[in-house]
Order: structure tokens, then sequence, then C-alpha cells
């Protein structure tokens, strides 16, 4: 039985994006196995889709607004942060900023997290960021703030002891 040529394209897509998934995945929930399951069941859900999506201007968009969704499902069922010890082995040596960036973000809730990964990381608007976690505006910024004060007073009790 001959590829469909949608197939073709589904699957050079997840060959080339699929390791940025998984990164994004990594920055939302910590854990390189969660990662890994949220980007399966992201490419499940955009591959019954793919030949609606895949004219878009953006399907990687698409995807991770899935990523981003299904990983606020897992932590309002979960309603308990599952953090590692350390960083996956799955950030290359050369991505330093990001281990230090993610060893900041991981002590975060998990709603406070998701606000700042997609507010910095993904560059989204309050609204945006609103309609994918199904939380209201003003809930956005009031995450983003606290998340942000909360990281203010580590760094500033890091540079205390360095002092």
């Amino acid at each position: 039985m001959p590829i469909r040529p949608w197939k073709v394209e589904f699957e050079d897509f997840v060959r080339a994006r699929g390791p940025a998934l998984l990164r994004y995945g990594l920055v939302l929930t910590g854990n390189a196995d969660d990662a890994a399951d949220l980007v399966q069941e992201a490419l499940l859900k955009l591959s019954s889709s793919w030949r609606r999506v895949r004219n878009k201007d953006d399907p990687e968009g698409y995807v991770r607004t899935i990523m981003a969704r299904q990983h606020v499902s897992w932590w309002r069922r979960r309603r308990r942060e599952q953090l590692t010890d350390e960083v996956p082995a799955l950030v290359r040596e050369d991505e330093h900023d990001l281990k230090d960036v993610w060893q900041r973000l991981r002590a975060l809730p998990p709603r406070q997290r998701a606000v700042l990964v997609l507010r910095y990381y993904e560059e989204l608007a309050d609204d945006e960021i609103a309609a994918i976690l199904g939380i209201s505006q003003a809930t956005v910024r009031s995450q983003a703030s606290r998340a942000l004060a909360t990281l203010r007073v580590r760094a500033q009790a890091l540079i205390g002891r360095w002092g």
C-alpha cells in the first residue's frame, strides 16, 4: 500500500521539529519522561488533523498549543508537582543558560511555570495565554507577577550568600 503524501509531510514535520517540541515539553513539564509523553500525545492529536493543519501558517504553533493545553489538563488532575532532582540529560552541555533557567523555574508551581513559559518562551500575549490555560487574563497577570516575585527573592538570596 503506497504512502500518502500527507503522511510523508507529517513524518517530515515530526523529524524536523520533534527535537524542538521535546525541549518545549521539557520546559513545560520539568521531566524528560513526561516531556516525551506530552510530545507523543500532542503528535497523535496533530496527526488526526494534519490534513487540515498542514497548510496553515504555523503547524508548530498548533502542536505547541495542544501541548500546553494537555499539560494544563495533567496538572489540574494531579494537583501536585512532579519534579526531578536534576536537569535531564536531554539538555546539551552548551545550553548552560537553559539549565540555569530550568533550575529556577522548576521550583515554581505548575500554573506559574506554564504562564512564564508561554509568556517569555512562546512570546504569547496575556489573552492568548488565558485562552490556552483556560483562565482569565487577570489570573495570567497575577500568576506571572507572583512567579517573577518568587524568582527575584530567590535571586536576591543567592546574591546575599555571595556578597
